[in-house]
């Protein structure tokens, strides 16, 4: 079987899994970019700390200089499209440094839907993407919570109602040292781009 038609089943196999997590499949919205907020751009801002809530009910608390390097992105369990893909991108970067045999990262989706995404949701939708969760963490929590953690991040999200979530599509790679090197907007963005990102902030660090 060639890799083609591996990455074709394993994309449907995500898909059908996702349809079993819930009865009703809601509309995703995304936010127009502003402007230059679109493909890959380099900063240097400090991420915030916070606490949420993690798949498994636990509370999670975030510190940024944890020594780890860390990819951050934020989506809802029902979302059809772009989130799924995302997602996706995750479980590849997860088995990328799996390969390398690497311990020095953490993988963070962060919801946008505290209404809907409860634990139990983000726990099957871990599941849905075989998450490691010793690296990958699926946090929820009130929507107080969620929303000082989508503004420290400088992400907008609005819930239209019918399950219909509107956000900025906004994935970010933060350093060992708790500073946010790399935003990638929208949904062009590659693994093996993120993959190469972090051998790069790992060089600098020599």
């Amino acid at each position: 079987m060639t890799s083609k038609s591996k990455n074709s089943l394993a994309c449907g196999a995500i898909l059908i899994a996702l349809s079993l997590l819930t009865s009703q499949v809601n509309a995703h919205i995304p936010l127009p970019p502003k402007k230059g907020e679109i493909g890959r751009r380099e900063t240097n801002l400090a991420a915030p700390a916070f606490t949420l809530t993690n798949q498994d009910g636990k509370k999670f608390s975030f510190k940024p200089a944890s020594g780890k390097f860390v990819l951050v992105t934020f989506v809802y369990t029902t979302c059809p499209d772009v989130c799924p893909l995302f997602s996706a991108h995750f479980a590849a970067i997860q088995r990328a440094l799996d390969e390398e045999k690497r311990e020095n990262y953490l993988l963070l989706t962060i919801s946008t839907d505290p209404k809907r995404d409860t634990p139990a949701k983000m726990k099957a939708y871990s599941e849905a993407f075989k998450a490691d969760v010793r690296h990958w963490q699926f946090l929820t929590g009130t929507q107080k919570d969620l929303s000082a953690v989508w503004k420290s991040f400088g992400v907008n999200v609005k819930d239209h109602g019918n399950g219909q979530i509107q956000h900025t599509n906004l994935t970010t790679l933060i350093d060992t040292n708790g500073m946010r090197r790399v935003d990638y907007y929208g949904d062009k963005w590659l693994v093996k781009e993120v993959v190469k990102d972090i051998k790069w902030l790992e060089s600098q660090k020599s």
